[in-house]
C-alpha cells in the first residue's frame, strides 16, 4: 500500500482534496468561509490534476448557489459522481433541490462550513444555524470536530452515500476549522478506492436517467398515493446509522483511527457529561484529559451522525453512572422549547426510558445550553462553567455561556483566568496589518516547523470582516502531541507586532507570559525605541520581565526591492 505523508493545511484544503478525488462535477458559488473549497478544486481541475478514476474533475462556477444546486441535481441524474461546498444564506438557496435530492435517493455529499445565519445582523463567522436549518430536507448530518476529522469524514460520507443513497450533509465549523492549519496524515488515492469500490459507483450509475434504459422521475402525486409513498422511505434511513459505523469501522481498520456515530470520551463511571457537536467536542475533550488527571467524574459525547439521530447509538455511548447531561447547542432557535441537539437528546432519553433500553442506574437530568454563536470564544474557561453548573443542586437550564446576558441573565459566570495549556506547548501570536503578508507567512511558518520537524502545529488567524486594511492577529501552537485546543491563545510565550501604530490601540503584552519574548517592527533604532514605547508597554515589559527585539522591517523590505511586503522578513526573525 502507499505509504501515507503527514502534511499541513486547513480544513477547506482538507477537505476539497478528498472531494476532488471522488467526483466527476463540481458545481460551485463563492461563499465565505467555504470558497476555498471551490477555489482549490477549480485550481486543481486547472492543473489537469485526476480523481481516482483517472479523469479530471469538470468545475462549473455557476451565478448564484441556486444554479449550483440545480446543477449538481442535474448531473447526478444523469449518473455523475458530483459535489458542492457551500454554507449560510447560499445553503437555504440549495434548500428546495435538497428536498427532492433526498426524496430521490440519490447519492451525494455537500461539504458545509457552517456559519452563522444573517437574522439581527449579518455575520461571516460559524455557528451552527445554517446546517439546522437544514434538518428537515430528509440529508444524513455527520459533523467534524478538527481538520483530520473533515478530511476524513469526506471519505466516510461519500462511501456512506453511495451505500446507502441517503445524500450527506458533511460540515465543519466555518473559520475554526475551515480555516485552521493543522497537521494532518493524508489518505492516499488507494485509500479512497478502498472505501468508494467500483462496484458501488456502478450501482449508482445503474440508475442513471438515459433514454437506453426509461424511467420516472419528478412526478406529481395526490393524496391517494403521496402518503404511502412518503413513508416508502423509511427502510433507507433505518439502514444509515449501520452503513456509516460500518464506514467507520472500515476506515479504523484502514487508518487506526477509528470513529463512532457518538464518541465518548472521560471517566468509565462519570456522573456529569456534556453533550456537543463540532469543534467544541476538541476543546471539551482536551478539558476532560485534564480534569481526569484531578480525580473528576466527567465525560464528553461528541455527536457524529446528527441525522438520522440513532437512540440505540446514543444510549450505549454513555456511561450508566450519569447523573446530569448539558447538552450544548451552537445556534439558537428563537421560540421552540429548546435548540435542536438538547431536544433530540431529550426524546432519546425518554423514548429509550419507554422502550425499557435505557441502562441508566438513575434516570439523568439535562439541561441546556447556548454557546460559540458567530464564532464567539468556546475555551477551557466555558467549559469549566459547564462541569460547574452540573455540580449545582439545581443546575441553571437554557444557560448561555462565553457571553454576560443583562437581559435575561442566562449565562454562566466564569473565571476569565482559567488556562489548562501545557508548558510543553509554544504559542505565539503576530498582529499584522491585512494585506501586508503576515498571515500568509505565519501558514508558511506552521508548516515549516510541523513538516520539518516532529512537531504538531496548529494555525489559526482572526481577521476582522473588513479584512485588507483592517488587524489580523495569528495565534500559532507547536508541541509534541497532537493540538486540540480550538480557541484563541491566551497566554503567549511569543509576541510578535507587525506595525508599530498598533502600541497605541491594541493591548498586545497584558496576557504574555512572564519572559515571554517581544518583536516589534519599528523605523526606531535601539537607543531611540524605549522613549517612543507608550508608557503602558514599558511598564509590561519590565513587569513581565520580557526578551525584546526590534528591526525596522519596512526598512529592509525597500532596500531589498520587496515594496511594502515585510511577511518573510518578519517570518525570519521569528525562526531567529
Amino acid at each position: 500500500m502507499a505509504e501515507r505523508r503527514m502534511v499541513t493545511l486547513d480544513g477547506n484544503e482538507a477537505t476539497a482534496s478528498v472531494a476532488h478525488r471522488t467526483a466527476e462535477v463540481i458545481a460551485i458559488y463563492p461563499i465565505t468561509p467555504s470558497s476555498n473549497m471551490g477555489e482549490f478544486s477549480d485550481e486543481w481541475s486547472a492543473q489537469g490534476k485526476k480523481n481516482i478514476w483517472n479523469t479530471v474533475p469538470a468545475v462549473v462556477e455557476m451565478q448564484s448557489e441556486g444554479g449550483a444546486a440545480g446543477a449538481i441535481h442535474g448531473a447526478m441524474h444523469a449518473g455523475a459522481l458530483t459535489t458542492s461546498f457551500t454554507c449560510s444564506q447560499g445553503l437555504l438557496l440549495f434548500i428546495p433541490n435538497m428536498y427532492k435530492i433526498a426524496g430521490e435517493l440519490i447519492p451525494l455529499v455537500l461539504h458545509v462550513t457552517a456559519r452563522t445565519l444573517a437574522t439581527h445582523a449579518l455575520s461571516i463567522f460559524g455557528d451552527h444555524a445554517d446546517v439546522m436549518a437544514c434538518r428537515q430536507t430528509g440529508f444524513a448530518m455527520l459533523s467534524s470536530d478538527s481538520v483530520q476529522q473533515a478530511h476524513d469524514f469526506a471519505l466516510i460520507s461519500q462511501a456512506s452515500t453511495l451505500k446507502s443513497r441517503i445524500p450527506f450533509m458533511h460540515y465543519f465549523d466555518g473559520f475554526r476549522t475551515s480555516h485552521e492549519v493543522s497537521k494532518i496524515e493524508m489518505l492516499n488515492d488507494e485509500d479512497l478506492r478502498t472505501l468508494v469500490t467500483d462496484e458501488l459507483v456502478a450501482d449508482y450509475r445503474s440508475r442513471s436517467l438515459t433514454p437506453d434504459r426509461p424511467t420516472i422521475r419528478g412526478t406529481a402525486q395526490n393524496p391517494d398515493t403521496y402518503f404511502q409513498a412518503r413513508e416508502a422511505c423509511n427502510g433507507f434511513y433505518n439502514a444509515v446509522p449501520a452503513i456509516v459505523q460500518g464506514e467507520m469501522d472500515a476506515f479504523g481498520k484502514m487508518t487506526g483511527r477509528q470513529y463512532h456515530l457518538f464518541d465518548y470520551f472521560g471517566h468509565p463511571e462519570a456522573e456529569r457529561v456534556m453533550v456537543i457537536m463540532g469543534s467544541g467536542g476538541d476543546t471539551t475533550h482536551e478539558y476532560v484529559e485534564w480534569a481526569l488527571k484531578r480525580g473528576e467524574k466527567i465525560g464528553v459525547l461528541k455527536v457524529r451522525l446528527f441525522r438520522p439521530f440513532s437512540i440505540k447509538h446514543f444510549i450505549n455511548a454513555l456511561p450508566k453512572t450519569v447523573k446530569t447531561l448539558a447538552v450544548l447547542d451552537r445556534c439558537k432557535e428563537a421560540g421552540a422549547i429548546g435548540d435542536p441537539l438538547y431536544m433530540d437528546v431529550v426524546a432519546a432519553l425518554r423514548e429509550a426510558k419507554d422502550e425499557g433500553t435505557s441502562h441508566f442506574n438513575l434516570e439523568p437530568k439535562v439541561v441546556a445550553g447556548r454557546y460559540g454563536l458567530s464564532s464567539k470564544e468556546f475555551n477551557p474557561s466555558c467549559i469549566k462553567a459547564v462541569y460547574d453548573n452540573l455540580s449545582a443542586d439545581k443546575p441553571k437550564n437554557h444557560f448561555t455561556v462565553g457571553i454576560i446576558d443583562d437581559v435575561t441573565h442566562s449565562s454562566l459566570a466564569m473565571d476569565l483566568d482559567f488556562d489548562i495549556e501545557g508548558s510543553e506547548v509554544k504559542r505565539a501570536m503576530f498582529y499584522g496589518l491585512g494585506s501586508d503578508g503576515t498571515v500568509g507567512a505565519n501558514k508558511n511558518s506552521i508548516k515549516i516547523i510541523a513538516e520539518e520537524t516532529a512537531n504538531y502545529g496548529q494555525g489559526y488567524f482572526v481577521y476582522d470582516s473588513k479584512k485588507a486594511g483592517a488587524i489580523t492577529i495569528s495565534h500559532l501552537r507547536f508541541g509534541p502531541r497532537p493540538i486540540r485546543s480550538a480557541y484563541l491563545i491566551k497566554k503567549p510565550n511569543f509576541v510578535a507586532c507587525h506595525n508599530t501604530s498598533f502600541l497605541d490601540k491594541y493591548d498586545m503584552l497584558s496576557s504574555a507570559e512572564e519572559g515571554a519574548t517581544f518583536l516589534l517592527n519599528t523605523p526606531f533604532g535601539k537607543d531611540e525605541v524605549w522613549d517612543s514605547l507608550p508608557r503602558e508597554v514599558q511598564t509590561q515589559i519590565l513587569g513581565k520581565k520580557l526578551k525584546f527585539f526590534i528591526i525596522d522591517a519596512y526598512e529592509v523590505a525597500k532596500a531589498t526591492g520587496m515594496g511594502v511586503r515585510i511577511n518573510t522578513i518578519m517570518q525570519t526573525c521569528f525562526f531567529a
